[in-house]
């Protein structure tokens, strides 16, 4: 799974505003002709992404180039069962990428339309946030 090789701060807020706004960054296809895009706002875990890039590679068979535009660097923490409350934050238990409206999550290149279309339509079962298939014009 990918993790953050080195963070500033170990544990995070949760954020304020959650799962509000659209975003600013990641909108169009930079490196492939097909992508998949987030339609609406998600915590998408490292296991949900190393999850869907299983998916791409093994349906691709190596032949084509995926490019992975989300990082999961947001540390979510959790207590222990049966942990009374109080006593602090939990522990850092896994790692989630801010993904939303708008972000392009996965671009492929190399590979017929039609296989790619199938491709993403397997990953995006993996994630969890609706999200559709694009093409570059």
């Amino acid at each position: 799974m990918l993790i953050p090789r080195k963070v500033k701060h170990r544990k995070m807020h949760k954020g304020r505003r959650r799962n509000v706004g659209i975003a600013t960054d990641k909108l169009d296809l930079a490196f492939g002709k097909y992508g998949l895009k987030a339609m609406t706002p998600a915590w998408v875990s490292a296991r949900q992404i190393e999850s869907a890039r299983r998916v791409l590679t093994r349906f691709t068979r190596r032949g084509g180039k995926i490019w992975i535009r989300i990082f999961a660097d947001k540390p979510i923490t959790k207590k222990g069962n049966e942990v009374p409350m109080g006593a602090g934050k939990g522990a850092v238990d896994h790692y989630v990428a801010v993904v939303k409206p708008g972000t392009m999550m996965f671009e492929m290149d190399g590979i017929p339309e039609t296989s790619a279309k199938e491709a993403l339509e397997l990953a995006r079962y993996k994630l969890s946030c609706r999200s559709k298939f694009v093409t570059k014009v």
